[in-house]
């Protein structure tokens, strides 16, 4: 029995376009004009009224036109930024425009002036494009539109495609009321509502579909498209404090997301789990094997902090999850504050503040140093620590560090042999190691001894790093001049809990609730550096900056496809994976394999469509975690 043949009728503005013609028609004609957003506001209303069938389309049409006081120079203008403004997934989807240009239409109560330049790139030509037509004056000045066109009169894409006469299955693709009309009508036989720039809730419910994006289209209608699974089908799970620049990054994506409370109890968090394919944390949420369990989806993580100490990485490991976090990102935010804290304890800054907030006038240059010309030893000399090394060179201090790896040195610091060495050199002691088992309890009552008498501490590292006893008996007899403390071996886990140190109450003691990389600036940072490392990871397989993942980076391929191999690190799987492409004749045009001691990381790129058996078998081959088709 044949197939009955199909015909996709696309809208133009918000639909193949993410924006409204006109409306940037207008920002352009108007640039000058004093009341220019007063009026690009009022032919936003006007345009919506007319979409939404609130307004008969003619109205709507010859009131923007009256508006706008445009000409034919403004719509070469408009033309380069429509160029600029095609919708992301149509951008990317050349390839279905390419094999389906015979049965693909353009129906639009635009006009064809702007429209025409736009869909050429898209093998749309000018006899399957059915829009308005604007009348010119001598000046080239837009006096009117041609009212005798069907497209002009309301409800006129009824008309329009009625006149069509289509053989076959019509499915009409947009984002309005009037695309639905050709549905409501009886004359199209699907509407597909697209909502990839915007949507209007008053067609939702009547749509056979909602398309947030033509991905989502075309894997509905088994169509051909340039990446293997819709982005609006890939869910996001937000738990914790993450910045609010996460969520607008990965939305912008096309990722449906769903945000979880802080507070949110963990049994909503392992339901939520379930669904998702990319989950987002703080460094407050612990993700464990119990939990991984319920997460069958998972794909990747993005901690959005420094650390990932919340996070189970070998459990991860195992099951083929990669991690992400931002490593560098609030460097600076801590780098700061350990130079202003430094700055404060040798000023005596915070004693004469309290003293004056009671009332006593103190002025004195008593114990009160600059920091210009002191011995700094860095603990650690990691991306903190060597930032703080050259801030510190900067103001006049004399650099000293000390770091279990090999660490080539910045500016004229100096790298010393020993912890000790350090510690007996140094008139300011900061410590930035990582929090890991090795460093816990680093200071210690023999450490505090071997450090010069009325010397520094400053631990802006891990809280398990110091012994706070031993440090606040330093303090308390006076071999430590001061201390400043950013973290602790026991914190409250919420805003709400009492918190309880050894070195409350000293007033030599700077102490701040592990804040030394939060500020406006590293949150953003990080929001921005996270998600574009899963973005990554989802659209190309790349793996480079993973802190549990094998760091694969390979350019994205064109007229390829991409197959993602997670296995367990053993003999021979390359040669099994190449055996079953061998098998079904599929030729390699490029190919990666990483491993480190738990698991294989293989990208591989072939050349041509290829049997869906493929990948049933890639999938079965022994000791496979994952695998994955990009495109």
């Amino acid at each position: 029995m044949p197939i009955p043949q199909k015909h996709y009728i696309f809208d133009f503005d918000s639909t193949l376009t993410r924006l409204e013609a006109l409306e940037e028609l207008a920002e352009i004609s108007l640039k000058d004009h004093p009341k220019q957003q007063q009026i690009i506001e009022k032919i936003k209303t006007i345009t919506d009224k007319g979409i939404d069938g609130t307004l008969p389309f003619n109205e709507s049409l010859e009131q923007r036109i009256k508006l706008l006081e445009a000409n034919k120079v403004h719509l070469e203008q408009l033309v380069k930024r429509l160029k600029r403004k095609i919708s992301k997934s149509i951008s990317r989807n050349k390839q279905f425009f390419k094999k389906h240009a015979d049965e693909i239409y353009v129906i639009s109560c635009g006009f064809k002036e702007f429209i025409a330049p736009i869909v050429q790139a898209y093998n749309i030509p000018d006899e399957r494009i059915y829009a308005n037509t604007f009348r010119f004056n001598r000046k080239g000045k837009i006096i009117g539109y041609d009212d005798e066109n069907v497209l002009s009169k309301h409800n006129g894409k009824i008309d329009c495609l009625k006149q069509m006469n289509l053989p076959g299955e019509v499915h009409v693709i947009g984002d309005g009321y009037s695309d639905y009309v050709m549905k409501e009508a009886g004359i199209a036989d699907k509407f597909f509502l697209y909502t990839e720039n915007v949507e209007r809730e008053n067609v939702v419910k009547k749509a056979d579909h909602v398309t947030p994006s033509l991905d989502e289209f075309l894997y509905v209608n088994k169509l051909p498209m340039s990446i293997s699974y819709p982005k609006n089908r890939i869910k996001v799970l937000m738990a914790g404090d993450v910045h609010t620049d996460a969520f607008e990054n990965l939305d912008s994506e096309g990722y449906t997301i769903d945000k979880l409370q802080s507070h949110a109890s963990e049994e909503e968090l392992q339901q939520k789990i379930q669904d998702a394919s990319i989950l987002a944390v703080g460094s407050e949420t612990v993700i464990d094997s119990v939990f991984l369990a319920k997460a069958k989806r998972l794909l990747t993580i993005g901690v959005f902090s420094m650390e990932t100490n919340n996070i189970d990485l070998n459990a991860c490991l195992n099951k083929g999850i990669t991690v992400f976090n931002a490593p560098f990102s609030n460097t600076r935010s801590v780098v700061e504050l350990a130079i202003g804290e430094m700055i404060m304890l040798l000023r005596k800054t915070f004693d004469q503040s309290r003293e004056l907030h009671r009332g006593i006038w103190n002025k004195s240059t008593q114990k009160s140093r600059e920091i210009r010309g002191k011995k700094l030893g860095i603990v650690g000399y990691g991306n903190i620590g060597k930032q703080l090394s050259v801030l510190a060179e900067s103001l006049g201090m004399q650099v000293y560090y000390y770091d279990f790896v090999e660490k080539l040195a910045l500016g004229n610091a100096t790298k010393l042999n020993s912890l000790s060495q350090l510690l007996k050199k140094a008139d300011i002691v900061s410590v930035h190691v990582g929090s890991f088992a090795e460093n816990r309890s680093l200071f210690g009552e023999k450490e505090f001894r071997q450090m010069k008498n009325g010397a520094y501490f400053l631990n802006l590292s891990g809280g398990e790093v110091v012994d706070m006893k031993a440090l606040a008996k330093s303090l308390k007899t006076g071999k430590l001049a001061g201390a400043a403390v950013d973290v602790y071996p026991l914190e409250p886990n919420s805003n709400k809990t009492l918190f309880e140190s050894e070195l409350q109450g000293l007033s030599n003691v700077i102490l701040s609730p592990h804040i030394a990389g939060v500020t406006e600036e590293s949150q953003k940072d990080i929001a921005d550096f996270v998600p574009r490392r899963i973005i990554e990871y989802i659209n190309t397989g790349n793996s480079y900056d993973s802190v549990n993942f094998p760091n694969i980076r390979l350019p994205e391929q064109v007229s390829a496809h991409r197959f993602l191999h997670i296995h367990h690190n053993m003999p021979g799987i390359l040669a099994k994976v190449n055996s079953v492409l061998a098998k079904f004749d599929l030729n390699i045009v490029g190919q990666y394999l990483k491993t480190n001691e738990q698991i294989g990381y293989l990208i591989t790129d072939v050349n041509k469509d290829y049997n869906k058996k493929v990948i049933d078998e890639l999938k079965k081959i022994e000791h496979t975690i994952k695998f994955r088709v990009l495109y």
